[in-house]
């Protein structure tokens, strides 16, 4: 891990509230996947090209992923990680403890906003009316959560409610009630998906797949794209590397919608092999929750300017090709 992102973690780790910080670090079950998502990128590697005469791009391929409760990690919570994006993309958790709206409104780039499909879709509508009034540029529907993940730190802290004073600012004063709990249901189809395409113009991703065969049908549902995650290790621990399941999605989409990695970025280089295997994009999650806890708005622009930095390197090293021919798995 690059020195400056190491630091803020151990920061973080040192500033947070034990629980909070499990919360934050942990994963499902014997977090085995949590672990894999970040091995899977040390297991391969990048050969160059080289004398390629190309000029290279300041583009910066990242999103900053969806996780919930950043006013755990610093009293300014989302707001201080919005005002950090400097023209990067935040996907703003359903689970934010401050409202949509606010978000959108200090944001220095995109917003999206991550959605949960609830049972009741009058319930879900209003959350889609709620990120359509705020401005929000895309929805990203999280597709991996039939049931909550079991995690086991929390269970052992016994955390399972937020502190007073705060909630999950986006649940209140819909359909009728005061506050609402984010719910889960097995139910939960893609008939559900299409429901919530034909209610809004927003283009629609969704999030949390890993099977080739699901990509291609969220295609033939209209996605306008497909995050690959396993939920950074917080859902299912049988389940592959986010990493490695990813070129088989992008060998089923075949290029007709983007397709975005999510889970066990840590640093420049991972975002270029996700690049060169075929993502679009990739999404960081607990490095910009470390930066926040440790410095609030200032850590989380000190992680998007280090991944930013090292990715362009990368990037020029390799000749300003990034495909997949040029990875290789190390002995």
């Amino acid at each position: 891990m690059n020195p400056v992102l190491a630091e803020l973690h151990d920061k973080a780790r040192a500033v947070l509230d034990p629980v909070h910080y499990d919360f934050f670090a942990g994963g499902v079950g014997d977090e085995v996947v949590l672990v894999e998502n970040e091995a899977a990128f040390r297991r391969l590697a990048l050969l160059p090209r080289v004398l390629r005469g190309r000029e290279i791009s300041d583009d910066f391929p990242l999103l900053i992923s969806p996780t919930a409760f950043h006013r755990l990690a610093h009293p300014d919570g989302e707001l201080a990680t919005a005002r950090a994006l400097s023209g990067t993309t935040l996907v703003s958790s359903m689970a934010s403890t401050v409202p949509i709206a606010d978000v959108v409104a200090a944001a220095t780039g995109p917003v999206w906003f991550q959605l949960y499909v609830q049972p009741d879709m009058d319930v879900t509508e209003a959350l889609v009316r709620r990120a359509e009034r705020a401005g929000c540029a895309a929805l990203v529907v999280t597709v991996d959560s039939p049931v909550f993940g079991r995690h086991r730190r929390d269970i052992a802290h016994g955390f399972h409610d937020l502190p007073a004073g705060l909630t999950a600012e986006n649940m209140r004063d819909l359909a009728g009630e005061a506050l609402r709990n984010i719910e889960m249901s097995t139910a939960i189809s893609w008939r559900h998906v299409d429901r919530i395409r034909e209610m809004t113009a927003l283009p629609l991703w969704v999030k949390g797949v890993l099977h080739p065969k699901d990509a291609v049908i969220a295609m033939e549902h209209g996605v306008a794209g497909i995050v690959v995650s396993n939920h950074g290790g917080r859902q299912l621990d049988l389940v592959p590397a986010a990493l490695d399941a990813l070129p088989a999605v992008v060998d089923a989409v075949a290029g007709r919608v983007p397709v975005v990695l999510d889970g066990g970025v840590r640093g420049g280089g991972d975002i270029a092999l996700a690049l060169a295997l075929g993502a679009s994009a990739a999404g960081i999650g607990r490095p910009v929750l470390w930066g926040l806890a440790a410095d609030g708005e200032q850590g989380v622009r000190r992680v998007l300017d280090v991944l930013r930095d090292e990715f362009l390197h990368v990037v020029a090293m390799c000749g300003g090709e990034l495909t997949r021919d040029m990875v290789v798995a190390r002995c």
